[in-house]
């Protein structure tokens, strides 16, 4: 069927990848894969087909390696498979193949109900960026599925010029903590009015640590200081991670009310808290730190040491009375 005008070498290759026998056919798109000629695409295609995952796992690979835009829209067919390694294998060769040409086929592939293709494609449309996708994408925020809100939240921070999405802003209540961690990055990419009241809600108030530190690095990227307070707030949370971001949200937002827990986290248990607070002082450039600052020039970390060095520096450089030092 296939081998006409086939190089012979390929053709018996190609023939005995329609073998009844599942070790012929294992043995023959293995061989397909390792000789690279483009005649075998078509028969690859076909091997998609093949009742035998492991199988139709090795002709993605190989179509993936060929590179040739006839292959997208079977591999796209792939990510319905009930087979989790020929999904992931074709998602990771779609990622590389597909292009803003393919957007309308993935939107179509979106709205058709397989949970599995639904979440590849959510994934592939990151690559894209286009926004033409929000108005599929949105629906999958009220979806019933967590994973699939989870997808679609992330999906949104990656669509080029969507700077506003009220209908994402009820997922930072999400009852799944992953949605919410997702929800908490992707706010941080939004400029409704109710985004950064949010961020910090979710900053001092959500029980789960991850998402608390989510909030802070999207405060961070925000820079707003109507957070100033949440802030200041959580650099006493319990979580390390959470008040180092915090403490880096700070650097972009000086306030004098920050000053005191600032200097308080100069002695934290963690070195990158205690350093990005020395920062966040050095940014507040307020003489009172210096006391606090000298005291860590003996910390046992070599970055905190150098980083409150820099804040004692760029703090007397601020002061006019110490210019001729």
């Amino acid at each position: 069927m296939y081998t006409t005008d086939m190089d012979p070498e390929v053709a018996q290759w190609v023939e005995l990848l329609r073998s009844p026998d599942l070790d012929n056919r294992l043995v023959a798109v293995k061989t397909l894969q390792h000789l690279g000629d483009e005649d075998a695409i078509e028969p690859l295609i076909g091997a998609l087909s093949d009742e035998n995952p492991t199988v139709q796992e090795i002709a993605i690979t190989t179509l993936w390696e060929f590179a040739n835009p006839i292959a997208i829209n079977p591999l796209i067919e792939c990510l319905s498979s009930p087979h989790e390694n020929v999904r992931s294998e074709a998602l990771s060769a779609l990622k590389e193949l597909v292009s803003t040409n393919d957007l309308m086929r993935l939107l179509d592939v979106l709205q058709v109900g397989n949970v599995h293709a639904q979440l590849n494609v959510l994934v592939l449309l990151r690559k894209i960026h286009d926004a033409q996708a929000l108005p599929y994408v949105m629906p999958f925020f009220e979806s019933e599925n967590p994973e699939l809100r989870e997808a679609a939240v992330i999906t949104l921070r990656y669509l080029n010029q969507v700077v506003r999405c009220e209908p994402a802003l009820a997922l930072a209540k999400d009852p799944n903590e992953a949605v919410r961690r997702a929800t908490a990055l992707t706010l941080g990419h939004l400029s409704d009015a109710a985004v950064v009241p949010l961020l910090c809600e979710l900053l001092t108030s959500d029980e789960d640590w991850q998402v608390r530190r989510n909030a802070a690095q999207s405060l961070d990227i925000l820079a707003d200081p109507v957070a100033v307070e949440a802030l200041v707030k959580a650099m006493d949370d319990s979580e390390w991670q959470v008040r180092k971001f915090t403490a880096r949200a700070l650097q972009k937002t000086p306030d004098i009310q920050a000053l005191p827990v600032l200097i308080k986290s100069l002695a934290d248990e963690y070195s990158d808290v205690r350093r990005d607070a020395a920062t966040a002082l050095g940014k507040l450039a307020d003489t009172n730190a210096l006391p606090a600052l000298q005291q860590t020039l003996n910390d046992p970390d070599m970055d905190v040491r150098i980083f409150s060095q820099r804040a004692i520096d760029a703090i007397q450089k601020s002061q006019p009375e110490t210019s001729n030092v």
